[in-house]
């Protein structure tokens, strides 16, 4: 008797392929794309920077209260459907952006944006997943995961060049057409598998209630917990406790109910639990640098936002390089030494970052991020490939939708503690140097007051890189748990198939 073959969605590859990349690079740009206009939108609708700084935090809370929900929302309306309407709503909203006169308009927009933008990632990935036959996968992640860590890395250059040269609604206007042209392909190639059904019952109206509570509420307070002073804030500790009771509830909730909103029993596969433990290391990595580097280049080099732009280009290229390369390779050598040698590169080129000093130039930090991005590919493709390789493909949107909502809070994660600990290694270092100064040597105070400030920021920026790397290391025994990615289709896969 003939082994049954694994699983592959019908279709184009191919058109597949491009189809669900527009969708995805869109929605991940946006996160990054606006970061660079908030001081010129703020000046034009008259918004204060604490009101302005909503325009990107509407939007990163609406996308990680949509993504757990993306195998509950496919089940209900589909493959085709569920994807086509995501699409829809978010260029109808980024139309709605560009037209805003008011910030309040303009922050709704982005919410009803993020939504859409949300759901976009996680049905992208799972889409590709399911297309690609088994041997392919790799291929498959690294051709998510080119959009997934380079599309960060366009978006601060493309919105430089805009304000630079155009007009802040640009910025949500250039999402139309192509917005427009991945849902006419999504009408066109993108499939509706027989495995999807709807879940039975009636709504759990408590389930998503709880989850969107505790899910906003830990946004908000890693969002703005640096800003509002932590603790001392009566809005942060209420939200803390709103984050920490409804989430308890709802895990509680989903794993005793029968159909639950959020399918939480994904967890019981060992690979896609370590593989998400590392996804939240992996975005606390990724994310936090991302902040970092930015902040760093305009402070302390004096780029500006296109230059800066640019100067991470080189990074995101190495990215892009090195997916191509593992996603070629995967099926040869075994995910985990992937994993490892893309673990000890990055963990080593934050550390050269960690060397730096106020005289480095644009050189000095060329290398380590070409590292830094090269490491990014050899993490990011075997270890989605090995996280969702056991997940039955029945469950895989699900499974998609909680691996990014992780990954993306281990980036919320990360910015926060890095944010936090810049401040109080910024603090530390000007008090050290602060007192130190005996002797003016015919500088003035205000020059003495600058050349502290900087040295000292400039400390701190290295305690960050260098705190990164050790988190990397630290956290490499994990892969030990994991799966190996060499052989034949899971059995879960072949289980499904045969059905």
């Amino acid at each position: 008797m003939t082994a049954p073959r694994p699983h592959q969605a019908e279709g184009p590859i191919a058109l597949i392929t491009i189809t669900v990349m527009l969708g995805l690079i869109m929605a991940i740009i946006d996160t990054t794309i606006v970061n660079v206009a908030l001081d010129t939108i703020g000046g034009n609708l008259g918004a204060s920077i604490d009101e302005v700084s909503w325009v990107a935090t509407g939007y990163i809370l609406a996308n990680v209260c949509v993504m757990p929900l993306n195998g509950w929302l496919t089940a209900l309306l589909g493959r085709k459907l569920f994807y086509g309407a995501s699409l829809a709503l978010f260029t109808v909203a980024s139309f709605m952006c560009g037209t805003a006169h008011s910030i309040d308009v303009l922050i709704l927009y982005r919410v009803i944006q993020g939504l859409g933008g949300g759901a976009l990632q996680p049905t992208a990935q799972a889409i590709l997943f399911e297309t690609f036959p088994h041997e392919k996968r790799g291929a498959a992640m690294a051709i998510f995961g080119m959009g997934a860590m380079v599309g960060p890395a366009i978006g601060p250059a493309l919105g430089g060049w805009i304000i630079d040269n155009a007009s802040w609604p640009l910025i949500f206007f250039i999402n139309v057409p192509i917005g427009i042209v991945a849902l006419l392909m999504t009408i066109a190639f993108i499939p509706n598998p027989k495995y999807i059904k709807a879940h039975e019952g009636s709504f759990d109206w408590i389930g998503l209630g709880l989850l969107t509570a505790g899910l906003a509420s830990l946004q908000y307070v890693l969002a703005r917990g640096q800003r509002d002073d932590w603790f001392s804030s009566s809005t942060i500790v209420i939200l803390t406790t709103v984050a920490v009771v409804s989430l308890t509830l709802f895990v509680t909730k989903a794993l005793r109910d029968r159909h639950p909103i959020v399918d939480l029993r994904v967890f019981k596969h060992r690979s896609f639990t370590v593989g998400t433990t590392l996804g939240i290391i992996m975005g606390f990595g990724l994310f936090g640098t991302a902040l970092i580097l930015p902040l760093f280049f305009q402070q302390m080099l004096g780029f500006t936002a296109f230059d800066t732009g640019l100067a991470l280009m080189p990074g995101a290229l190495a990215t892009a390089v090195s997916m191509l390369l593992v996603g070629r390779m995967l099926n040869r050598i075994d995910g985990r030494i992937w994993i490892a040698i893309g673990m000890a590169i990055f963990a080593i080129s934050t550390w050269m970052l960690g060397d730096l000093n106020v005289q480095a130039g644009y050189w000095d930090v060329f290398w380590p991020r070409v590292l830094q991005g090269f490491a990014l590919g050899f993490l990011f493709v075997p270890l989605s490939t090995i996280s969702l390789g056991s997940i039955p493909i029945g469950e895989m949107a699900g499974a998609t939708g909680l691996y990014t909502l992780l990954r993306n809070l281990g980036g919320s994660f990360g910015i926060a503690i890095l944010t936090t600990l810049q401040t109080r290694e910024m603090a530390i270092a000007w008090n050290v140097l602060a007192g130190g100064v005996t002797k003016t040597h015919g500088y003035s105070i205000g020059a003495l007051t600058q050349m502290v400030a900087q040295q000292s920021a400039m400390i701190s920026y290295d305690y960050l890189f260098r705190f990164t790397a050790i988190v990397f290391v630290l956290s490499a025994p994990l892969l030990f748990l994991m799966q190996r990615t060499r052989g034949a289709p899971p059995p879960a896969e072949l289980a499904m198939a045969a059905e």
